[in-house]
């Protein structure tokens, strides 16, 4: 793998694979330190590409898009796991890649992920969910010989991402038919928790083994998918925020890691601290430091690939990030039209991130509004009120 001796500078040329709205808030931000940014996305309609100094359309295996990035990126990175890795090994021969390709096929088989983190965090007052994996037949039938499992869920070991891929099983009768439903493909069969709440720990860490910590955010999801986002995590000790991102650093310095990253942990009823995935790039539950931070973790992924130093990760306000799914764009007779953005600003301090999506659809991310303040109950009002205002029910940690 190459690696970045000396710091690469703006006007260089980085390449992003992965055309979604992580990438282009990721150019937004190369843009702004005055780098170019090319985006390799196989979707014409892109939304990193929308904005990109260059879109090559095409497939992530393309050998003749791969060159293209190779012979003209300074570095180049990923924007989601599901890329093949084998692709950033190939282009990390030639280029520095951040995050690895070897750190990226971790994070993009559940099985692989699961032992992994189990050694991560060994040592530390954290454990991994106990689970057990199904590839056969045979391992199905031990599966359900283990009762302790059972309530479960069962995942799929692969492309499985906000609630996707993802069945509850009651019991050990129940698992073949969630098994034969899913395909049969490679799954994990993790124990339900009684869970407390869900953090996530932020994380940059450079070339040269810097770290750079954020605060944990408090996540809460609505059918499988984020909801909102809490900083500080209201419900997190001093003690369990420092557990979790010393298991958080341990992780990343057992990949020798290099970039941004995101582990999710939950806090079960007697408040023991479980880690549960990974995702090795900026994240959902990292939006808020767009309002709220010195440096958002888009920033910080620039700098982390580019041998910058890191950048200061105070945070200077609290915050509440809402997500915007596309829902809200369809009134009670199922009709689309545009929600009031004037009444969800009219709220002080609230600053909402559209990511370029021209077709709204039920479910489908279209962008996030991160609130700030002096006062954390007052942004949660604030927050709520504008979940009024777009249609929403509940609150923030609903």
């Amino acid at each position: 793998m190459k690696v970045l001796n000396q710091s690469i500078n703006p006007p260089a040329i980085l390449g992003v694979l992965g055309g979604g709205q992580l990438g282009r808030m990721f150019a937004q931000s190369a843009q702004a330190m005055g780098y170019a940014v090319w985006v390799l996305d196989p979707d014409v309609n892109s939304h990193a590409g929308q904005l990109a100094n260059r879109h090559i359309c095409a497939a992530y295996d393309d050998a003749q898009a791969l060159k293209l990035l190779a012979d003209n990126c300074a570095a180049v990175t990923t924007e989601f796991e599901n890329v093949p890795a084998d692709v950033l090994r190939q282009l990390g021969q030639v280029v520095p890649v951040a995050p690895s390709g070897d750190a990226v096929a971790i994070a993009q088989d559940r099985i692989v992920e699961k032992e992994f983190l189990q050694k991560g965090v060994a040592g530390l007052n954290c454990a991994v969910a106990p689970y057990a994996v199904i590839r056969s037949d045979d391992e199905l039938q031990t599966a359900q010989n283990r009762a302790e499992l059972f309530p479960a869920i069962l995942k799929t070991a692969r492309l499985g991402y906000d609630g996707k891929g993802q069945v509850p099983v009651k019991s050990a009768d129940e698992l073949e038919q969630a098994w034969q439903g899913l395909k049969k493909v490679p799954c994990v069969l993790e124990k339900r928790l009684p869970l407390q709440f869900e953090v996530s720990a932020l994380l940059a860490r450079g070339w040269n083994g810097e770290v750079a910590h954020y605060a944990l955010a408090q996540n809460v999801h609505r059918d499988g998918i984020l909801h909102t986002s809490t900083v500080p995590a209201p419900s997190a000790s001093d003690e369990l925020t420092k557990t979790a991102q010393q298991a958080a650093q341990k992780i990343a310095e057992s990949m020798n890691y290099v970039g941004v990253l995101c582990v999710e942990f939950f806090i079960l009823q007697d408040g023991s601290l479980v880690a549960n995935e990974m995702a090795p790039r900026p994240h959902n539950s990292g939006h808020y430091t767009q309002n709220a931070n010195l440096t958002s973790q888009f920033e910080q992924q620039v700098r982390a690939m580019t041998g910058l130093p890191l950048g200061a990760t105070h945070q200077h306000s609290p915050t509440v990030m809402l997500n915007i799914l596309g829902d809200v764009w369809f009134d009670e007779n199922d009709q689309v039209r545009a929600p009031d953005w004037a009444g969800v600003l009219a709220q002080v301090d609230s600053f909402v991130h559209l990511y370029g999506k021209a077709e709204p659809r039920r479910a489908r991310k279209m962008g996030h509004v991160n609130f700030v303040g002096k006062r954390m109950e007052k942004v949660v009002e604030r927050c709520e009120a504008a979940m009024r205002t777009l249609g929403l029910s509940g609150g923030v940690n609903d």
